[in-house]
């Protein structure tokens, strides 16, 4: 397992917080992902604003990397895995093609995302399992959204939570998981998706990664 990783329990389930902005349900070998967002970086440079290239290789280079290091079978999206139509590029579509021959095996699973919506659904040769929300596997009802009503304990994304930790004289950003009573949002795992501050409730824990652990701030 990832070193820095977490096992918590959630819904009755054990899960590992990975310090990659993850999730693994190790029962069911699932790896769940929110937020990758891919092919924002080419919508923002579609619209005349200047933006680094390669965050989508970034992106499939970190799910190889996680892949390895969990022996995940299933990848299920939280939602918005496109982040507009100008996802559907030839070069945005070339590489996820590529990524995706050499992780013919997996189990690809989408909840489709508010992005989504926009963007239109992925590519049908990807091999992606399109569901809507509330996807509900055992104890877990997967969502984007955090706030939909579910039968199950929900996984979501859609926010990109982060927390802040701060002294008199700094602040820190770092991603976060929180977690309450009936729902856990997950950070945003794509590499150019920024993250909203958030102030948990009382009955909320909150576990922020440095990237390269997962620590416990309440």
């Amino acid at each position: 397992m990832s070193p820095g990783a977490l096992m918590v329990e959630l819904g009755g389930e054990r899960l590992i917080l990975l310090p990659q902005k993850a999730a693994f349900w190790p029962r069911e070998r699932m790896l769940v992902i929110a937020d990758i967002h891919f092919g924002k970086a080419a919508a923002f440079r579609s619209w005349g604003i200047p933006v680094p290239k390669g965050t989508t290789s970034e992106n499939l280079d970190a799910l190889d990397e996680l892949i390895l290091l969990t022996g995940a079978q299933h990848l299920l999206f939280l939602g918005d895995f496109l982040h507009a139509r100008a996802a559907h590029a030839a070069g945005t579509q070339a590489a996820m093609l590529a990524w995706r021959r050499k992780n013919c095996e997996l189990i690809l699973t989408l909840v489709r995302g508010n992005h989504d919506k926009h963007a239109g659904d992925p590519a049908a040769q990807l091999g992606i399992d399109l569901v809507d929300e509330p996807y509900t596997v055992g104890p877990f009802s997967f969502c984007h959204h955090p706030d939909v009503d579910a039968p199950g304990y929900v996984l979501a994304g859609h926010v990109h939570p982060v927390y802040v930790l701060a002294t008199r004289f700094d602040a820190l950003r770092l991603p976060c998981f929180i977690a309450g009573p009936r729902r856990m949002i997950l950070p945003s795992f794509g590499a150019f998706t920024g993250g909203h501050a958030l102030r948990p409730a009382p009955d909320e824990r909150v576990w922020v990664s440095s990237g390269e652990a997962v620590h416990s701030v309440r």
